[in-house]
């Protein structure tokens, strides 16, 4: 038995050497590789607390307020929302008169008239949200050879995989907020400072939160103080992000709470239906011999 238990020990010190060793040259190799990842995003993004997280998660409209008018001011300048009308915005907490008056705001290219001819004529609330630019080459080209992507679904279409056991919790917690996550992590992460021997290529921007390399062409597009807020809340690139990344998840999903409400329901439903069923069996069967 001595000899048994002095074989594991020495077998359980030769296994922790290894590992130690292993771990020791993986970050060796981390280290060496910093200025040549072989994996994007270099950094994942950072988890943040939404309002709208979780099963019974709500909209903070006051947030998403903020966050259309960090669209308004900043984002909309280069980025277009093709695919969100000005009406759904309804559920932002803004009146029909409100709406109205957002949209009249905004010119829309329309037509052909009765004589054939294209004109112009303000928003409607049943118009979608107007393109800075006349079509993907314009916009390429007034941004240095790359088109800003339309953020009507950004927030559903970004997000970084989540490694196992993650993603088996995230069943669980119903983790949906991998794409706010993103462009939160990506409008707060150009300040940060390459590694050394790291390779910027010309025209573009470091930040190690980018999904599809070390660098992209978006220059830094926050900065404190940029966007005046009229509820008092903080004016910093950190906020600005969090609004616009929420007003984003809400311009990809609009009807989250009521899908979330009405998924409740059906939980609610189908556990009074499965007991009803259970004892509807228990009373059927009661005197038949098994």
């Amino acid at each position: 038995m001595k000899k048994i238990l002095t074989s594991l020990a020495l077998l359980g010190l030769v296994v922790a050497g290894t590992w130690m060793s292993s771990a020791g040259a993986i970050a060796a190799e981390e280290e060496h590789n910093a200025a040549a990842p072989t994996h994007f995003p270099i950094n994942e993004p950072k988890e943040m607390s939404w309002s709208f997280a979780g099963p019974f998660g709500t909209y903070d409209k006051a947030q998403l307020q903020r966050g259309l008018k960090v669209y308004k001011e900043v984002c909309s300048a280069c980025h277009s929302m093709n695919l969100v009308a000005f009406r759904t915005i309804e559920g932002l907490g803004y009146s029909e008169a409100q709406i109205k008056t957002l949209a009249a705001g905004y010119t829309i290219h329309d037509g052909p008239n009765d004589a054939g001819d294209m004109f112009d004529r303000p928003g409607k609330p049943s118009d979608h949200f107007p393109a800075p630019f006349p079509n993907e080459q314009a916009a390429a080209s007034a941004n240095g050879g790359a088109a800003p992507p339309d953020m009507s679904l950004l927030a559903k279409a970004r997000g970084v995989e989540r490694g196992f056991p993650r993603f088996i919790f995230d069943i669980f917690t119903q983790y949906a907020q991998g794409g706010p996550d993103y462009i939160h992590s990506l409008l707060t992460g150009y300040d940060q400072t390459p590694p050394a021997g790291m390779v910027i290529p010309e025209g573009t921007h470091y930040n190690p939160y980018f999904l599809s390399g070390v660098s992209l062409k978006m220059p830094k597009p926050l900065s404190d103080g940029q966007v005046t807020y009229d509820d008092g809340s903080p004016q910093t690139v950190d906020q600005y992000a969090r609004d616009v990344s929420a007003f984003l998840m809400f311009a990809a999903e609009p009807h989250l709470e009521d899908r979330k409400k009405t998924g409740f329901r059906v939980m609610i439903f189908l556990l009074l239906f499965g007991a009803l069923v259970y004892m509807t069996k228990r009373r059927v069967w009661a005197d038949v011999a098994h």
